[in-house]
């Protein structure tokens, strides 16, 4: 099952440059960062936008759903009439697949299997230092 959006992933030319515009303009706040990518939070839920620069994503914007189990969702979606379109594979939180629905709507979900990134506080103070000069 579908448990809620986990985040929106936007793939971006400089992580950095726009993870300080998101946070400055759209009052998002940093909620980890590593492996040229920041999570970004909203200020009324947990949902996030992930700032990257990873060119193997396909898709410039993708939103990903938060499930308990990937392989066992992908397993039950495809039996249902869903078309797998990238295997179960490992990320860094847990494991991320692809699916397209009978409609044609790509889905991605990803499970928090190995728990939630850390945020890389050096790495954010030094963003906050560079900010506010």
């Amino acid at each position: 099952m579908l448990r809620k959006i986990d985040c929106v992933m936007i793939r971006v030319d400089d992580v950095e440059a726009a993870a300080a515009y998101y946070t400055e303009v759209f009052g998002l706040r940093p909620n980890w960062s590593g492996d040229d990518s920041i999570g970004l939070v909203f200020p009324e839920t947990d949902a996030e936008i992930v700032l990257h620069r990873d060119p193997d994503i396909p898709s410039r914007v993708e939103v990903h759903y938060l499930v308990d189990d990937v392989v066992a969702v992908v397993a039950d979606y495809v039996a249902k009439g869903c078309r797998l379109l990238v295997e179960p594979f490992d990320i860094t939180i847990g494991k991320c697949a692809v699916i397209k629905d009978p409609f044609g709507t790509r889905l991605c979900m990803l499970d928090m299997t190995k728990g939630p990134r850390p945020l890389n506080l050096a790495e954010s103070t030094r963003k906050d230092v560079n900010t506010n000069s």
